[in-house]
């Protein structure tokens, strides 16, 4: 799998290339201190995932993550940062991100996201998932929303997105439900699309403000 690294410091640019290659499935086929190319970068090469710091120069990531999520077939998008405040985790999801992991994030668990995020399921830091649903879940009009967008969704897709929205990955749905893993992607795809929804973690945000998770 092909990742492009987006990082404005060259030490830090080089020590995650370290880790992710030393997975002979990963390749980082392109970097950069900021994102003022990554749309090109992207058109070039074709990855599979893009990871990006969320503090630079010129472009930051916030800005690289909506870019990318605007062409018609965009690469996974993680976010890497040493913060872990609450409006860039939420900035970064609106805008797309599928995943978003801190620095200090362990060599082994870096890699699995990478795997993870190429595979086309979410993936954020454990400490970050500990707060996110109840960070950003917001009764009132947002649960009303939430349960109108919830009521377009067949009782299987409702299903499905509960286990979404409780962290299961497709493999794990698909055994729960008695489903082929092809069958869990076209249910999650359909999902998606019914709840205006751009990845798996704004699935599982308004599956929880619907008050199903």
């Amino acid at each position: 799998m092909k990742v492009v690294l987006l990082d404005d410091e060259d030490l830090v640019r080089s020590g995650i290339r370290m880790i992710l290659e030393s997975d002979p499935e990963i390749q980082v086929v392109a970097e950069a201190p900021n994102g003022a190319g990554v749309v090109d970068l992207v058109a070039k090469h074709s990855p599979d995932v893009v990871l990006t710091d969320i503090q630079m120069p010129e472009v930051g990531g916030l800005e690289v993550t909506r870019r990318i999520t605007s062409l018609p077939h965009p690469p996974a998008v993680g976010v890497l940062t040493t913060f872990d405040v609450d409006e860039y985790v939420h900035e970064a999801l609106q805008n797309g991100a599928a995943g978003f992991l801190l620095k200090d994030t362990r060599p082994h668990e870096l890699v699995a996201a990478v795997h993870t995020l190429a595979g086309g399921e979410a993936m954020l830091s454990p400490r970050i998932t500990r707060k996110l649903l109840t960070t950003f879940s917001s009764g009132g009009g947002a649960a009303q929303s939430a349960k109108s967008k919830m009521d377009k969704l067949t009782a299987r897709e409702r299903e499905v997105a509960v286990a979404v929205a409780q962290g299961s990955s497709n493999a794990e749905i698909a055994a729960d439900l008695y489903m082929s893993h092809s069958t869990v992607k076209v249910h999650i795809g359909r999902i998606m699309h019914k709840l205006d929804a751009v990845n798996r973690t704004q699935v599982a945000i308004i599956t929880h403000d619907a008050g199903l998770a």
